[in-house]
């Protein structure tokens, strides 16, 4: 299990090993998420390459729109 910075806080006991597995872990929609690792975003074609390691810092930011 690993331990990182998720969006400014704290989490251990984290099981996935890529960033898309921490995404489905999360139970988050996917679709509508940015994601920053160690302060370079990555492609959502890169997430399911994208290792995590303990002691990274992830950003998951939503995109949200209006009219």
């Amino acid at each position: 299990m690993k331990s990182l910075r998720l969006n400014g806080e704290v989490r251990d006991n984290i099981t996935a090993s890529t960033v898309e597995q921490l995404i489905c872990e999360l139970n988050l929609p996917p679709s509508t998420l940015l994601v920053e690792r160690n302060g370079t975003a990555l492609h959502r074609k890169e997430w399911t390459d994208t290792m995590i390691q303990s002691g990274d810092v992830i950003e998951l930011l939503r995109i949200t729109a209006g009219g």
